[in-house]
């Protein structure tokens, strides 16, 4: 049995039209954002074993800040494939894993860990945490997946359970959406 997580980058900042997408940072929201989810990552206590994240700056930002909130970050792989990465590149780079880690955290953006979700997590109707994610995977997003697999590049479409979601209006109702999401 392997462990996934996948959290998705905190509220960035649109604002110097002069910034290559890679290069756009968190805003103030997206800040307040990555540590009420931290917080919230460390009480849930999964033990993360390895993070594997994409080096855009906004990925970053939000592990660093998160990970300050909660006082550890596990090793993290930066992997330039997973920066806007389709659901299709996210599942060869964790079929690229060795077995050993039972727990692995996914940071980086949508639409591929949405994506990603719903190639896992079969649409059954029965998952109410997964019809939640078909409404929105929303910035700060964090969603734990049990895959029934012993290694890592067994991973295929339809073999995961959606065991837990928290979005950031979830723990803080400020952080829900504005006119401008």
């Amino acid at each position: 049995m392997k462990t996934l997580g996948i959290f998705r980058h905190a509220k960035s900042d649109w604002n110097d039209a002069r910034l290559r997408d890679f290069d756009r940072p968190l805003n103030t929201r997206g800040r307040v954002g990555a540590a009420v989810m931290g917080k919230h990552i460390r009480e849930h206590a999964v033990g993360w074993k390895r993070i594997l994240a994409s080096p855009a700056v906004r990925v970053t930002q939000t592990i660093e800040i998160a990970g300050e909130a909660a006082g550890e970050t596990p090793p993290i792989t930066w992997d330039r494939r997973i920066y806007l990465a389709s659901s299709a590149a996210l599942m060869d780079v964790l079929r690229e894993q060795d077995g050993a880690p039972r727990s692995i955290l996914l940071v980086g953006h949508n639409p591929g860990l949405e994506d990603l979700i719903f190639d896992l997590v079969p649409g059954n109707g029965e998952n109410p945490l997964r019809d939640i994610v078909e409404d929105k995977f929303p910035t700060a997003s964090y969603a734990v997946i049990a895959l029934d697999i012993e290694d890592w590049s067994d991973l295929r479409a339809g073999i995961g359970r959606l065991e837990h979601l928290v979005r950031p209006r979830d723990l803080d109702p400020s952080l829900g959406p504005t006119v401008t999401d």
